[in-house]
């Protein structure tokens, strides 16, 4: 007896780790494959069911759908909406995890593969690691290990069975004791597939009926969202509320599944005989699960737009702590590299536009500059935590680069954010002076031009000249100043004050293009899937020959300002 119970459970901790390795290897080999077929469902219910159920399927993983979900909800690629269609998709993509086990692993001599697909996928691994063949070599060995811990838990519960068996009945106290035994083994072992797993195999051995089985997978499919739960504990508004709607789902399916248990067996009766199925237990508990989430999905889709709109109204931030809140850095992303670098892009975008609002504030006179200051310092912080966080251990070679390109572009904001404080610690007196008003105005338009050329991104083909033209009119400034503290103008501390200010200025505006360039190459990297990848931006922002062939320009400005 003790033989079998050890082959028992290691063999489920052998499941368990081959479905990890399989979802993982996939989610990895797949690549940004799964974002745009994800990002395109948003036309119609059915393609938003479809595409969560396909790709679910396709990684073994609801919950990494249920990730990548998230995130475009809070990219404002996918309605809330629509998002509920997809993650309706994902609970039934999940239960093919159930016909696996029930058309391969329980009727099928898979010993004999299982073994040697483990040994080629581990190769596969160690040589090309970090690379999609090696992604797909880690899928491959978790697929014989999966295989191979089936095997293992079907000895087990065979033996098992000899001298022991699970109190059975029909009553509802029984049914519910089964249900909550479903509940407690996801909750503890964070996996609805392997209670499913369990489930199946102990029917397919006579530990329990049928219908006992089938209230320990309505329990399996309530447990997997109170980890749902847990996850986004902290997380974004959007977060919460498809985590709610995930919840809301399964609890409404398990309770009209509970109390139609009976019937709903009859019925898997009836599409077994329909179908041509045979009447093994392992058959009919995969057709049961996923009937019972399609019957889910079934009674709550007249509702969608009524729980869209109720949701949309809960988790709202108070409006003085929205700004400094991050919008799309999600704990919930942090396992899956790729979906991580999608939620830093997001947030260092919003990043980049609250700063521009802060640079602004070095040519107005704006009483918020310090709430704008305080508002980016707690988003630069919350990203730098996010990134520690960062399951960095398996990226590939594009993630990895993104997430370089957005470190850098933190780095760039961060130097803004002093550069700015320094900008307004110092007068602008004599760059308001009679003397420069001209030159200083037109300085001014310059940079409220290069900001407006960054900010929008139909003129961002003008950038160059944009930033050209700024430069040149700082060279005008600079030497307008230095001429007027050469003529005795200007007293030279007057004068040396004057020029640090727009030198900081400057080099804060320098920071923010550095940063718009960085930015713009991350995001064109997750665009750029397996295909050609972009060319990493120049350090070098404007070509000195631009900034030369103005230089007659520039001291005829000077020489007038110095005369006048």
């Amino acid at each position: 007896m003790g033989f079998q119970w050890t082959e028992l459970v290691g063999g489920l901790g052998m499941f368990m780790l081959g479905m990890a390795m399989l979802s993982n290897g996939l989610k990895l080999a797949a690549g940004s494959s799964l974002e745009r077929i994800l990002a395109n469902a948003t036309s119609t219910r059915l393609k938003g069911l479809g595409a969560g159920a396909l790709v679910t399927a396709l990684v073994q993983s609801s919950s990494a759908v249920t990730v990548a979900t998230i995130g475009f909800v809070n990219a404002g690629l996918l309605s809330l909406g629509s998002a509920l269609w997809v993650l309706f998709g994902a609970s039934i993509g999940t239960t093919t995890t159930g016909w696996i086990v029930a058309i391969a692993g329980l009727k099928l001599n898979i010993a004999a593969a299982a073994l040697p697909l483990i040994a080629l996928g581990v190769a596969a691994q160690i040589a090309r690691k970090n690379h999609r063949i090696g992604f797909f070599g880690e899928a491959l060995a978790g697929f014989g290990m999966l295989f191979y811990g089936i095997m293992l838990m079907q000895a087990g519960f065979s033996g098992v069975a000899e001298g022991w068996t699970i109190p059975q009945g029909s009553g509802l106290s029984i049914a519910a004791l089964q249900l909550l035994i479903g509940i407690v083994m996801t909750v503890v072992m964070q996996s609805s597939s392997a209670s499913t797993v369990i489930a199946i195999s102990a029917a397919q051995a006579g530990l329990i009926d049928v219908g006992g089985a089938a209230a320990v997978v309505i329990g399996a499919n309530v447990g997997t969202k109170v980890t749902a739960i847990l996850a986004v504990i902290g997380g974004t508004p959007n977060a919460k509320r498809v985590a709610t709607a995930h919840v809301i789902f399964h609890l409404l399916a398990a309770i009209i599944g509970f109390l139609l248990l009976p019937v709903l067996l009859l019925v898997i009766d009836l599409l077994g005989n329909w179908f041509g199925f045979d009447e093994a237990p392992a058959t009919s508990l995969a057709l049961f699960n996923t009937t019972f989430n399609v019957m889910g999905v079934i009674v709550l889709a007249p509702w969608v737009n009524w729980l869209t709109g109720r949701l949309e109204t809960w988790y709202v931030p108070a409006e003085d702590k929205a700004a400094a809140k991050p919008q799309f850095l999600d704990r919930t992303t942090l396992p899956v590299p790729m979906f991580a670098a999608s939620a830093l892009a997001n947030e260092a975008t919003r990043m980049l536009s609250m700063a521009w609002d802060y640079v602004s504030c070095t040519i107005g006179a704006k009483s918020d500059a310090p709430d704008r200051r305080r508002d980016l310092f707690s988003l630069l912080k919350a990203s730098e935590s996010f990134v520690d966080e960062m399951s960095r251990g398996t990226m590939d070679e594009v993630t990895s680069d993104r997430v370089a390109a957005l470190l850098r572009v933190r780095r760039y904001l961060e130097n803004v954010l002093e550069l700015v404080f320094e900008t307004l610690q110092l007068p602008v007196d004599v760059l308001q002076s009679e003397a420069l008003t001209k030159i200083y105005t037109n300085y001014r338009n310059r940079i409220e031009e290069l900001m407006a050329c960054y900010q929008n991104p139909e003129t961002d083909s003008d950038s160059l000249e944009s930033l050209s033209r700024f430069e040149q009119s700082y060279q005008t400034l600079k030497m307008a100043l230095l001429r007027s503290g050469a003529s005795g103008q200007w007293r030279v501390e007057d004068m040396e004050r004057a020029l640090h200010r727009i030198s900081s200025q400057r080099r804060a505006i320098q920071q923010m293009v550095k940063a718009q360039r960085w930015l713009e190459y991350a995001i064109k990297l997750s665009q750029s899937g397996s295909q050609v990848l972009p060319t990493a931006p120049s350090e070098v922002l404007v070509p000195g020959r631009q900034v030369r062939e103005s230089s007659a320009e520039l001291q005829a400005q000077a020489q007038q300002t110095t005369a006048q």
